[in-house]
């Protein structure tokens, strides 16, 4: 199943994801992510090191679901991750812009994300599994 207009204006809403990832002895790990859009490819964004990032160098399947209420949507990818730290810091910024205001974006880019490096993770949707749609 490929994406339709509908699932396309839900996606691009400003809602939440569930990532969920392998780690290296088969446990699914599961976290809130902020994310965008583009095309049919689901880009993300955290810091290097983080549990998420070290499970998708060695199991890059993944799977993000989009929901609300029993409306949702699963994607399922390979995901690649641009470890360019240029790019992770513009990211970072590009998809907060989707969830809070420019100040409280420059207070965090202060505060946190530039002490950080920033990875950027990119899934082509795959695979889709919808309901409510």
């Amino acid at each position: 199943m490929s994406l339709t207009d509908s699932m396309r204006d839900y996606l691009n809403e400003p809602r939440f994801a569930i990532l969920a990832t392998t780690g290296k002895s088969g446990r699914i790990q599961q976290t809130v992510m902020w994310y965008r859009m583009d095309g049919d490819t689901v880009v993300m964004n955290t810091a290097k090191g983080r549990t998420k990032a070290i499970n998708l160098e060695s199991h890059p399947d993944i799977s993000v679901c989009v929901a609300d209420g029993y409306r949702f949507l699963t994607l399922q990818g390979t995901a690649t991750i641009d470890a360019d730290p240029e790019r992770g810091q513009r990211e970072i910024q590009t998809i907060g812009l989707r969830y809070v205001d420019q100040a409280e974006i420059e207070r965090t880019y202060r505060d946190t994300w530039k002490h950080q490096e920033r990875i950027t993770i990119e899934m082509p949707i795959d695979h889709v599994i919808a309901n409510g749609f």
